[in-house]
């Protein structure tokens, strides 16, 4: 019995001597939401990984925290992740943040969490602000049921076939845009889904300017066209699931035969678009049927 004991006396001595992974939320905006916790940790870890460093130092300064920092970002976090670890198995504790938000959401982060856990070292996430839950919570829109994309793709062919694959999601949809593809993005989303689809556009959340303007989808551009201002800054997008029953007997079978052929030939997009155009019916119509037999 004593040798067990001295075992584990030893054990735990190692374990101590490995240092821990903090994932810090930082403000999205508002100073005032970080919290007394997430404020002692960055006191009192040996080394801050940083997405930005000008960015960190000044939210450090209110504060009156003197920290080590380091340049951690989507560009180099790979290549620096060893380094990291090596720190950590050494002893010493790292706080990881982001610009703004919970570190990991869209920001650096995934392989470090991951290589922590395959070399045991401890990973403490501190609950904190997430742009994408602040805005979940004030759209009005069900949240009990969602799914967090992230930022819609850049360019527009590959966003059509991210909205064309979420077409028959019926969950609450989150979504980040970028103010300068916003506009491209809601009419994208009208040609998709159509121009009812109900959507929240959540705005500098926290900041002074911040706004919630929830409408269907073409009235939402409408209200955003008429003034530039409406389209600035941090943006989230909450958007309604979808509410369509799918009923395969609405489609003929000479609809549904046009369709499995062209399927065959061509991608499901160009499929859906040509038997539409053949039959005068309409695109949603016969991409939730698609998606229906994908599901079955």
């Amino acid at each position: 019995m004593s040798l067990i004991n001295s075992n584990n006396s030893i054990e735990n001595k190692i374990i101590n001597y490995i240092g821990v992974l903090y994932i810090i939320p930082t403000p999205i905006g508002n100073l005032e939401d970080i919290t007394q916790r997430a404020l002692r940790v960055l006191s009192n870890v040996d080394l801050i990984a940083a997405e930005n460093i000008k960015h960190t130092r000044f939210l450090l300064k209110n504060f009156n925290i003197n920290a080590k920092l380091f340049v951690f970002h989507n560009y180099n976090e790979q290549q620096k992740v060893k380094l990291l670890i090596e720190k950590l198995l050494r002893g010493e504790n790292i706080a990881l943040v982001s610009n703004a938000g919970t570190p990991l959401i869209n920001d650096p982060g995934y392989h470090l969490v991951r290589r922590c856990h395959e070399e045991n070292i401890n990973v403490v996430p501190l609950p904190g602000a997430c742009a994408a839950i602040t805005a979940l919570v004030a759209s009005g829109l069900p949240s009990n049921r969602f799914c967090y994309e992230g930022f819609l793709p850049t360019k527009s062919k590959a966003r059509c076939d991210m909205l064309y694959n979420l077409s028959y999601e019926s969950r609450t949809l989150i979504f980040y845009e970028s103010p300068h593809r916003l506009i491209q993005s809601l009419n994208d989303i009208i040609n998709i889904w159509g121009p009812e689809r109900y959507i929240v556009l959540a705005r500098e959340l926290t900041k002074i300017w911040e706004s919630l303007y929830g409408a269907p989808v073409n009235e939402l551009l409408q209200w955003i066209l008429k003034d530039k201002n409406r389209s600035k800054g941090e943006i989230v997008l909450i958007i309604q699931g979808c509410k369509t029953n799918i009923n395969n007997n609405a489609l003929s079978v000479e609809v549904i035969h046009t369709l499995t052929l062209l399927q065959q030939e061509l991608s499901l997009k160009k499929a859906i678009t040509l038997t539409a155009s053949i039959h005068k019916i309409k695109k949603n119509t016969l991409y939730n049927y698609a998606i229906s037999k994908l599901n079955t």
